[in-house]
């Protein structure tokens, strides 16, 4: 398949700036993708849609205010970092601005010096291997001293920075939100409990994948970037109580699916697992794992409208995303959402 099987056009006033000041506020379409059929909520009605004994898989992935502006040692030059993933210790897998700045040896002063990041090496695609050093515990340096990552279509400044982290947020470790869990508050979940949903929670940090557009014409050759996953023992019996009960699987985010998707033997079923991922998940996929999906309206041309295509039909999903544009939906991160049924 070739890369603009999956373009669309999007006015670019389409694209959500900031968020709604009632997470659940948003309108959700939802997609039928047995029929293509498609209608209009608002996201709390999603409590409708989700029946007793089915089971909501959150990512509990917590982002790290990972973006660092600092100083080149020697020069002052200004020097900007991404924390993209933990490698071992201190040491980092980033992407750098300018990267051309940045040679082996090159030292990064943050904070007047009490954060300092050595270049230790080159990675994947430009990016830059870093090693901290600094006085104190590194996560509240951070706290102190990074910004949220929003992505590169977000112009605007973010106020409050726990609007670009879920709720239920706990496993620090993500360079970018998983967008989808934004919609959701404590308020919500508890009604959804109440209505007999059972919820269960993964974690997958989002890594550079996130940032980093396909670059190949044809889609088979793009390769997806690694990003490290868990499931627990606890979720893992759950979501295999749900699966032999007949209850649906419903993941939040493109995250989720490509966690369970991973996870999953051939008969669909879970155990407890750790490690690294790279599924890239397009039309011609059979999915083992994940029966519906909530999920945010994604850029053209990206693997996650490739996912969902593969869960929906390429066709009606292009046809969902142009009624999404004529009827001006919010787009992206911040935006409104879709379920998958």
């Amino acid at each position: 398949m070739n890369i603009n099987d999956f373009d669309f056009h999007l006015p670019e006033e389409l694209i959500a700036q900031v968020p709604l000041e009632d997470r659940t506020a948003s309108r959700l379409m939802v997609l039928d993708k047995q029929t293509g059929d498609v209608s209009h909520r608002s996201f709390k009605d999603i409590v409708s849609f989700l029946n007793k004994g089915d089971c909501l898989v959150l990512n509990d992935t917590k982002v790290l205010p990972a973006r660092l502006i600092g100083e080149k040692e020697g020069t002052g030059a200004a020097i900007e970092l991404l924390l993209l993933k933990q490698i071992e210790g201190d040491r980092w897998e980033t992407l750098v601005k300018p990267a051309k700045r940045l040679k082996i040896g090159t030292t990064v002063i943050f904070g007047d010096g009490r954060l300092r990041a050595v270049c230790a090496g080159i990675g994947d695609q430009g990016s830059r291997i870093m090693e901290f050093s600094y006085e104190g515990i590194f996560y509240e340096l951070l706290d102190q001293l990074g910004d949220m990552p929003l992505p590169p279509y977000i112009k605007e400044k973010l106020d409050d920075r726990d609007r670009y982290q879920t709720v239920f947020a706990k496993e620090r470790g993500s360079a970018a939100a998983p967008t989808a869990g934004l919609h959701f508050t404590e308020e919500l979940l508890d009604r959804l409990r109440d209505g007999g949903v059972t919820i269960a929670f993964i974690t997958l940090h989002v890594g550079l994948g996130t940032f980093r557009p396909v670059s190949v014409d044809s889609i088979e050759e793009h390769d997806m970037h690694s990003e490290y996953y868990q499931i627990s023992n606890e979720t893992a019996c759950t979501l295999n109580e749900v699966r032999e009960a007949g209850g649906r699987i419903i993941t939040v985010g493109t995250t989720s699916t490509r966690t369970l998707e991973t996870i999953a033997d051939d008969q669909g079923r879970f155990s407890e697992s750790s490690g690294w991922t790279n599924i890239f998940i397009y039309p011609g996929y059979t999915f083992k794992a994940v029966d519906a999906l909530i999920t945010n309206f994604h850029l053209p041309k990206s693997t996650l409208i490739m996912l969902v295509s593969a869960l929906a039909g390429r066709n009606e999903t292009l046809a969902a995303y142009q009624e999404a544009v004529k009827e001006r939906y919010r787009f992206f991160s911040f935006g409104d959402a879709m379920f998958i049924k």
